[in-house]
């Protein structure tokens, strides 16, 4: 059996603000292989973002179990789960999050440097990551000089650079037009088979869910059906 890279057992998270509690995760049980990839789709505030969030440990939980790779999450302290997450993940937002100030090599370097790389070995690694998404050209271009599908692919690099076994992509392709949702989705599925990364994206595209090996839906915040 291949490795479980993410197992989730009876997960529950729920968000209290004054009188108004909302329990946006509900018994949650999910596992994942390594080298699997993902899609997590269902109506919007069925809990998919929520949901992404606590397996990644951005977000804590109330109740239930997280393992990542074998390590139970909500056991390390915040130092521990930064440091892991650093090492072990790499993340994708719909909104690209790049630095507006920085190049694009320079915002796939910045996790690097945070992480104790030395300049030298930063660039190096931040350039081989951005030949990967073939923007090498583009390397030394400022965010507001890339268009969106680019600004995604720096985003992917910045993501890839520290080598993660498991990269977590919320709405990846929900600012991008369908020719490069195409494009980001034929680099998310070449890296999975070539590398043997796990990627677990959430998504409101069928086209994009149509491509991973397996759809999880949401509903109400519990995993209504499973198909291959």
């Amino acid at each position: 059996m291949p490795e479980i890279m993410v197992k989730a057992e009876n997960v529950h998270k729920t968000y209290e603000t004054g009188t108004l509690k909302v329990n946006a995760l509900q018994g949650i049980d999910l596992q994942v292989n390594q080298g699997e990839l993902v899609a997590i789709m269902g109506p919007s505030g069925c809990g998919k973002t929520t949901l992404l969030n606590c397996l990644s440990g951005i977000d804590s939980i109330n109740e239930g179990n997280i393992e990542i790779g074998g390590k139970p999450i909500q056991k390390l302290s915040d130092n521990a789960l930064s440091d892991f997450r650093a090492h072990f993940m790499g993340f994708v937002f719909q909104t690209y999050n790049l630095l507006p100030v920085l190049t694009a090599q320079e915002n796939v370097e910045l996790p690097l440097l945070i992480s104790g790389y030395s300049q030298k070995a930063a660039k190096t690694k931040a350039l081989e990551s951005l030949s990967t998404v073939n923007l090498v050209d583009w390397s030394r271009h400022r965010p507001s000089e890339l268009s969106g599908g680019q600004q995604q692919r720096v985003a992917l690099a910045r993501a890839l650079v520290n080598d993660p076994a498991i990269v977590w992509a919320d709405e990846p392709t929900g600012n991008l037009d369908s020719q490069n949702e195409r494009e980001i989705m034929e680099l998310i599925t070449r890296l999975n088979k070539e590398n043997g990364q796990t990627f677990i994206l959430v998504t409101h595209s069928d086209s994009v869910g149509a491509q991973a090996d397996r759809i999880v839906y949401m509903r109400d915040g519990y995993v209504d059906v499973e198909q291959v």
